[in-house]
């Protein structure tokens, strides 16, 4: 059993015990979320696709930890110029573990 869930402005492709990184959501580490945008779930019976999210579905994941990602480097040229400039950025994000697909 899997599901398709979205967050942060991104999807996931999720099962029961997998553990994933998504945008920082503000929940402490070890707390319960619900992930409400279910927009896909495939199990025994078949599967079922939302128009756009599913009614009464939802994703339970426990949060394990937060942190930030590895740096990436922005470096902008204009050629014979003298312009030059360096720049740099790490994402926050959250690790969570999921418990449950209902």
């Amino acid at each position: 059993m899997y599901a398709v869930i979205k967050t942060g402005g991104k999807q996931y492709r999720v099962a029961v015990g997998d553990v994933v990184r998504v945008e920082k959501l503000a929940a402490e580490a070890g707390a319960s979320v619900n992930l409400g945008e279910v927009l896909m779930v495939a199990d025994d019976a078949g599967v079922r696709v939302g128009t756009p999210t599913l009614a009464g579905s939802a994703v339970t994941a426990t949060v394990k930890a937060h942190g930030r990602g590895d740096k990436i480097r922005i470096f902008k040229l204009r050629r014979r110029k003298h312009y030059r400039k360096t720049t740099g950025h790490r994402q926050d994000y959250t690790e969570l573990e999921i418990t449950a697909i209902k």
